[in-house]
Protein backbone atom coordinates (compact mmCIF):
# COMPACT_ATOMS: atom_id res chain seq x y z
CA UNK A 1 0.00 0.00 0.00
CA UNK A 2 2.90 2.26 -0.62
CA UNK A 3 3.70 4.47 -3.64
CA UNK A 4 5.16 2.42 -6.43
CA UNK A 5 8.02 3.11 -9.47
CA UNK A 6 6.47 3.78 -13.18
CA UNK A 7 8.63 0.82 -13.90
CA UNK A 8 6.90 -1.47 -12.54
CA UNK A 9 5.97 -4.26 -14.25
CA UNK A 10 3.85 -6.68 -12.21
CA UNK A 11 0.90 -9.21 -13.74
CA UNK A 12 -2.66 -8.68 -13.01
CA UNK A 13 -4.98 -11.50 -12.86
CA UNK A 14 -7.66 -10.65 -14.94
CA UNK A 15 -6.12 -7.77 -16.86
CA UNK A 16 -4.55 -8.50 -20.33
CA UNK A 17 -2.39 -5.53 -20.43
CA UNK A 18 -2.46 -2.37 -22.19
CA UNK A 19 -5.28 -2.30 -24.86
CA UNK A 20 -3.09 -2.06 -27.99
CA UNK A 21 -2.55 -5.55 -27.68
CA UNK A 22 -6.40 -5.85 -28.55
CA UNK A 23 -6.92 -6.50 -32.43
CA UNK A 24 -9.55 -3.49 -31.55
CA UNK A 25 -7.12 -1.08 -30.55
CA UNK A 26 -7.17 2.54 -32.49
CA UNK A 27 -4.45 2.91 -34.79
CA UNK A 28 -2.40 6.80 -33.76
CA UNK A 29 -3.16 9.63 -35.78
CA UNK A 30 0.09 10.79 -36.69
CA UNK A 31 -1.30 14.03 -38.99
CA UNK A 32 -2.66 15.46 -35.52
CA UNK A 33 -1.05 17.71 -33.55
CA UNK A 34 -0.01 16.79 -29.52
CA UNK A 35 -2.12 17.64 -26.70
CA UNK A 36 -1.20 18.03 -23.33
CA UNK A 37 -3.06 16.27 -21.04
CA UNK A 38 -3.73 15.45 -17.30
CA UNK A 39 -5.15 12.18 -15.85
CA UNK A 40 -6.17 11.46 -12.35
CA UNK A 41 -7.57 8.61 -10.91
CA UNK A 42 -8.48 6.82 -7.54
CA UNK A 43 -8.74 2.93 -7.00
CA UNK A 44 -8.27 0.37 -4.33
CA UNK A 45 -4.35 -0.17 -4.28
CA UNK A 46 -3.26 -3.49 -5.77
CA UNK A 47 0.00 -4.32 -7.54
CA UNK A 48 0.31 -3.36 -11.42
CA UNK A 49 -1.70 0.19 -11.56
CA UNK A 50 0.82 2.17 -12.62
CA UNK A 51 2.08 -0.38 -15.52
CA UNK A 52 -1.67 -0.47 -16.77
CA UNK A 53 -1.77 3.16 -17.01
CA UNK A 54 1.85 4.07 -18.27
CA UNK A 55 1.82 0.68 -20.63
CA UNK A 56 -1.48 1.99 -22.15
CA UNK A 57 -0.35 5.44 -22.40
CA UNK A 58 2.93 4.49 -24.34
CA UNK A 59 1.41 2.27 -26.44
CA UNK A 60 -0.83 5.31 -27.68
CA UNK A 61 1.84 7.29 -28.46
CA UNK A 62 2.01 9.30 -24.92
CA UNK A 63 5.08 10.42 -23.44
CA UNK A 64 4.72 11.22 -19.76
CA UNK A 65 5.90 14.63 -18.65
CA UNK A 66 4.78 14.28 -15.01
CA UNK A 67 3.76 11.71 -12.72
CA UNK A 68 3.20 11.17 -9.50
CA UNK A 69 1.45 8.94 -7.15
CA UNK A 70 0.78 7.68 -3.86
CA UNK A 71 -0.51 4.46 -1.81
CA UNK A 72 -2.40 5.56 1.06
CA UNK A 73 -2.11 2.59 4.28
CA UNK A 74 -5.02 4.03 6.18
CA UNK A 75 -7.71 4.12 3.60
CA UNK A 76 -5.95 1.33 0.98
CA UNK A 77 -6.67 3.72 -1.52
CA UNK A 78 -3.96 4.35 -4.73
CA UNK A 79 -3.60 8.38 -6.32
CA UNK A 80 -1.97 9.00 -9.34
CA UNK A 81 -1.95 12.06 -11.20
CA UNK A 82 0.25 12.06 -14.81
CA UNK A 83 0.81 14.50 -17.30
CA UNK A 84 1.16 13.13 -21.38
CA UNK A 85 1.50 14.56 -24.21
CA UNK A 86 -0.03 12.57 -27.42
CA UNK A 87 -1.40 12.95 -30.73
CA UNK A 88 -4.10 10.77 -29.78
CA UNK A 89 -7.66 12.43 -29.28
CA UNK A 90 -9.76 12.82 -25.89
CA UNK A 91 -12.06 9.23 -27.25
CA UNK A 92 -8.90 7.24 -28.16
CA UNK A 93 -7.46 7.91 -24.99
CA UNK A 94 -10.58 7.22 -23.04
CA UNK A 95 -11.87 4.10 -25.01
CA UNK A 96 -7.94 2.96 -24.13
CA UNK A 97 -8.02 3.63 -20.47
CA UNK A 98 -11.65 1.99 -20.03
CA UNK A 99 -10.56 -1.32 -20.10
CA UNK A 100 -7.58 -0.63 -17.28
CA UNK A 101 -10.35 1.49 -14.83
CA UNK A 102 -12.46 -1.13 -14.77
CA UNK A 103 -9.56 -3.83 -14.31
CA UNK A 104 -8.83 -1.34 -11.23
CA UNK A 105 -12.26 -0.35 -10.41
CA UNK A 106 -10.90 3.36 -10.88
CA UNK A 107 -12.68 6.66 -10.14
CA UNK A 108 -10.45 8.10 -13.30
CA UNK A 109 -10.58 11.89 -15.00
CA UNK A 110 -9.20 13.10 -17.96
CA UNK A 111 -8.48 16.67 -19.16
CA UNK A 112 -6.43 19.28 -21.12
CA UNK A 113 -3.84 20.35 -19.05
CA UNK A 114 -4.31 24.51 -18.54
CA UNK A 115 -8.14 24.19 -19.45
CA UNK A 116 -9.65 26.99 -17.92
CA UNK A 117 -12.34 25.57 -15.67
CA UNK A 118 -15.51 27.26 -15.58
CA UNK A 119 -15.83 28.65 -11.97
CA UNK A 120 -18.29 30.94 -10.34
CA UNK A 121 -17.53 33.11 -7.37
CA UNK A 122 -19.68 34.10 -4.23
CA UNK A 123 -18.80 36.62 -2.36
CA UNK A 124 -20.47 38.73 0.73
CA UNK A 125 -19.28 42.74 1.54
CA UNK A 126 -15.37 41.37 2.04
CA UNK A 127 -13.79 42.23 -1.28
CA UNK A 128 -9.72 40.80 -0.73
CA UNK A 129 -10.35 37.56 -2.31
CA UNK A 130 -12.87 38.42 -4.72
CA UNK A 131 -10.30 41.05 -6.11
CA UNK A 132 -6.98 39.06 -5.60
CA UNK A 133 -9.16 36.29 -7.34
CA UNK A 134 -9.93 38.23 -10.56
CA UNK A 135 -6.63 39.94 -10.69
CA UNK A 136 -4.67 36.22 -11.02
CA UNK A 137 -7.10 35.26 -13.46
CA UNK A 138 -5.97 38.11 -15.63
CA UNK A 139 -2.53 38.97 -14.56
CA UNK A 140 -1.16 36.01 -13.30
CA UNK A 141 -2.47 32.72 -15.37
CA UNK A 142 -4.55 31.13 -12.54
CA UNK A 143 -6.50 28.66 -14.81
CA UNK A 144 -10.19 29.34 -14.34
CA UNK A 145 -12.73 31.30 -16.34
CA UNK A 146 -14.66 33.44 -13.89
CA UNK A 147 -17.83 32.92 -15.37
CA UNK A 148 -20.04 35.14 -13.01
CA UNK A 149 -20.26 36.54 -9.51
CA UNK A 150 -23.04 35.47 -7.19
CA UNK A 151 -23.11 38.37 -4.28
CA UNK A 152 -25.89 38.46 -1.60
CA UNK A 153 -25.05 41.99 -0.86
CA UNK A 154 -24.65 44.25 -3.76
CA UNK A 155 -21.33 45.74 -2.59
CA UNK A 156 -18.81 44.31 -4.54
CA UNK A 157 -20.50 44.99 -8.18
CA UNK A 158 -18.47 47.58 -9.27
CA UNK A 159 -15.27 45.54 -8.87
CA UNK A 160 -16.93 42.36 -10.53
CA UNK A 161 -17.91 45.01 -13.85
CA UNK A 162 -14.23 46.45 -13.44
CA UNK A 163 -12.96 42.92 -13.92
CA UNK A 164 -15.78 42.24 -16.69
CA UNK A 165 -17.82 39.81 -14.38
CA UNK A 166 -21.39 39.90 -14.63
CA UNK A 167 -22.50 40.60 -11.25
CA UNK A 168 -25.67 38.62 -10.13
CA UNK A 169 -27.32 39.90 -6.98
CA UNK A 170 -29.06 37.08 -4.61
CA UNK A 171 -29.95 38.19 -1.12
CA UNK A 172 -30.26 35.75 1.27
CA UNK A 173 -32.76 35.53 3.97
CA UNK A 174 -34.06 32.80 6.95
CA UNK A 175 -37.67 33.58 4.77
CA UNK A 176 -35.76 33.37 0.85
CA UNK A 177 -33.41 31.15 1.38
CA UNK A 178 -34.63 28.25 -0.43
CA UNK A 179 -35.55 30.56 -3.04
CA UNK A 180 -31.75 32.25 -3.31
CA UNK A 181 -30.40 28.05 -3.67
CA UNK A 182 -32.99 27.79 -6.18
CA UNK A 183 -31.58 30.95 -7.91
CA UNK A 184 -28.19 29.45 -7.42
CA UNK A 185 -28.92 25.94 -9.07
CA UNK A 186 -30.30 28.06 -12.33
CA UNK A 187 -26.94 30.31 -12.46
CA UNK A 188 -24.85 27.01 -12.14
CA UNK A 189 -26.75 25.11 -14.91
CA UNK A 190 -26.80 28.16 -17.20
CA UNK A 191 -23.56 28.76 -16.97
CA UNK A 192 -22.16 25.84 -17.32
CA UNK A 193 -20.16 26.18 -14.11
CA UNK A 194 -17.62 23.27 -13.31
CA UNK A 195 -16.55 25.39 -9.48
CA UNK A 196 -17.81 27.70 -6.90
CA UNK A 197 -15.61 29.45 -4.63
CA UNK A 198 -16.91 30.96 -1.80
CA UNK A 199 -14.59 33.94 -1.49
CA UNK A 200 -15.64 35.33 2.04
CA UNK A 201 -19.55 34.36 1.04
CA UNK A 202 -21.25 34.88 4.54
CA UNK A 203 -24.23 32.33 4.15
CA UNK A 204 -24.38 28.61 4.52
CA UNK A 205 -24.93 26.09 2.04
CA UNK A 206 -27.67 23.78 2.69
CA UNK A 207 -27.11 20.15 2.93
CA UNK A 208 -28.83 19.09 -0.07
CA UNK A 209 -26.61 21.59 -1.91
CA UNK A 210 -23.32 20.57 -0.01
CA UNK A 211 -24.30 17.04 -1.55
CA UNK A 212 -25.54 18.33 -4.98
CA UNK A 213 -21.84 19.86 -5.42
CA UNK A 214 -19.95 17.96 -3.38
CA UNK A 215 -15.82 18.16 -4.43
CA UNK A 216 -17.18 21.00 -6.42
CA UNK A 217 -17.15 24.00 -3.95
CA UNK A 218 -14.35 25.30 -1.64
CA UNK A 219 -14.37 27.73 0.93
CA UNK A 220 -12.28 30.07 2.52
CA UNK A 221 -12.11 30.80 6.65
CA UNK A 222 -9.89 32.23 9.46
CA UNK A 223 -8.33 29.26 11.40
CA UNK A 224 -9.14 30.08 14.39
CA UNK A 225 -11.89 27.58 14.77
CA UNK A 226 -13.22 26.04 16.38
CA UNK A 227 -12.17 29.08 19.14
CA UNK A 228 -13.27 32.16 18.22
CA UNK A 229 -16.30 31.41 16.70
CA UNK A 230 -19.12 34.23 15.76
CA UNK A 231 -18.72 37.78 14.88
CA UNK A 232 -15.69 39.72 15.29
CA UNK A 233 -13.17 36.88 15.51
CA UNK A 234 -9.33 39.39 15.18
CA UNK A 235 -10.90 40.85 17.95
CA UNK A 236 -11.81 37.77 20.15
CA UNK A 237 -8.21 36.37 19.20
CA UNK A 238 -6.64 39.96 19.79
CA UNK A 239 -8.05 39.96 23.21
CA UNK A 240 -6.18 36.38 23.85
CA UNK A 241 -3.23 37.77 22.52
CA UNK A 242 -2.44 34.95 20.03
CA UNK A 243 0.43 34.07 18.36
CA UNK A 244 -0.38 32.68 15.17
CA UNK A 245 -2.95 33.37 12.91
CA UNK A 246 -4.05 31.52 9.67
CA UNK A 247 -6.40 30.17 7.33
CA UNK A 248 -7.75 27.27 5.80
CA UNK A 249 -9.70 26.25 2.44
CA UNK A 250 -11.41 23.45 2.31
CA UNK A 251 -14.37 21.89 0.00
CA UNK A 252 -17.57 22.44 1.49
CA UNK A 253 -19.64 19.56 2.96
CA UNK A 254 -22.86 19.84 5.01
CA UNK A 255 -20.87 19.98 7.97
CA UNK A 256 -19.65 23.25 8.42
CA UNK A 257 -16.29 24.18 7.89
CA UNK A 258 -15.58 20.76 8.35
CA UNK A 259 -14.73 19.62 4.89
CA UNK A 260 -11.62 18.05 3.11
CA UNK A 261 -9.06 20.53 3.98
CA UNK A 262 -6.92 21.66 0.61
CA UNK A 263 -4.84 24.27 2.08
CA UNK A 264 -3.61 25.76 5.39
CA UNK A 265 -1.21 28.82 5.85
CA UNK A 266 -0.21 30.93 8.69
CA UNK A 267 1.60 34.09 9.82
CA UNK A 268 3.25 34.73 13.13
CA UNK A 269 2.12 37.51 15.38
CA UNK A 270 2.71 39.35 18.99
CA UNK A 271 2.07 41.75 21.40
CA UNK A 272 2.81 44.73 19.11
CA UNK A 273 0.06 44.12 16.90
CA UNK A 274 -3.24 45.43 17.00
CA UNK A 275 -6.80 44.13 15.99
CA UNK A 276 -6.31 46.17 12.48
CA UNK A 277 -3.06 44.54 11.99
CA UNK A 278 -4.35 41.47 13.01
CA UNK A 279 -7.66 41.87 10.45
CA UNK A 280 -5.06 42.97 7.96
CA UNK A 281 -2.27 39.99 8.25
CA UNK A 282 -5.35 37.61 7.94
CA UNK A 283 -6.97 38.77 5.15
CA UNK A 284 -3.23 38.32 3.55
CA UNK A 285 -3.64 34.93 4.25
CA UNK A 286 -6.96 34.33 3.35
CA UNK A 287 -6.52 35.50 -0.31
CA UNK A 288 -3.29 33.36 -0.60
CA UNK A 289 -4.15 30.29 0.62
CA UNK A 290 -7.58 30.35 -1.65
CA UNK A 291 -5.90 31.06 -4.48
CA UNK A 292 -3.56 28.05 -4.02
CA UNK A 293 -6.01 25.82 -3.70
CA UNK A 294 -8.39 27.39 -6.74
CA UNK A 295 -5.09 26.76 -8.64
CA UNK A 296 -4.35 23.58 -7.42
CA UNK A 297 -8.09 22.28 -7.87
CA UNK A 298 -8.37 23.52 -11.41
CA UNK A 299 -4.82 21.81 -12.11
CA UNK A 300 -6.45 18.31 -11.12
CA UNK A 301 -3.76 18.52 -8.56
CA UNK A 302 -6.16 17.63 -5.72
CA UNK A 303 -8.05 14.11 -4.66
CA UNK A 304 -10.52 13.49 -2.50
CA UNK A 305 -9.46 10.58 0.28
CA UNK A 306 -12.85 10.13 2.29
CA UNK A 307 -12.33 13.22 4.98
CA UNK A 308 -8.88 14.35 3.28
CA UNK A 309 -7.25 15.34 0.53
CA UNK A 310 -4.51 13.86 -1.85
CA UNK A 311 -2.65 17.06 -3.14
CA UNK A 312 -0.24 16.03 -5.98
CA UNK A 313 2.21 19.70 -5.96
Amino acid sequence: MCPRPATERTPVPGYAGPVSSSPTALPLNTDALPTHWVLTLSCPDRPGIVHGVTGTLAEHGGNITESQQFGDPDTGLFFMRVQVVSRSDRATLEDALAPVAAAFDMTWHLDVVGRRVRTLLMVSKAPHCLTDLLYRERHQALPVDVVGVVGNHPDLAEIAQFYGKPFHHVPVTRETKVDAEARLRQIVDELDVELVVLARYMQILSDELCRDLAGQVINIHHSFLPSFKGARPYAQAHARGVKLIGATSHYVTGDLDEGPIIEQDVERVDHSHAEKDLVALGEDVERRTLARAVRWHAEHRVLLDGSRTVVFR
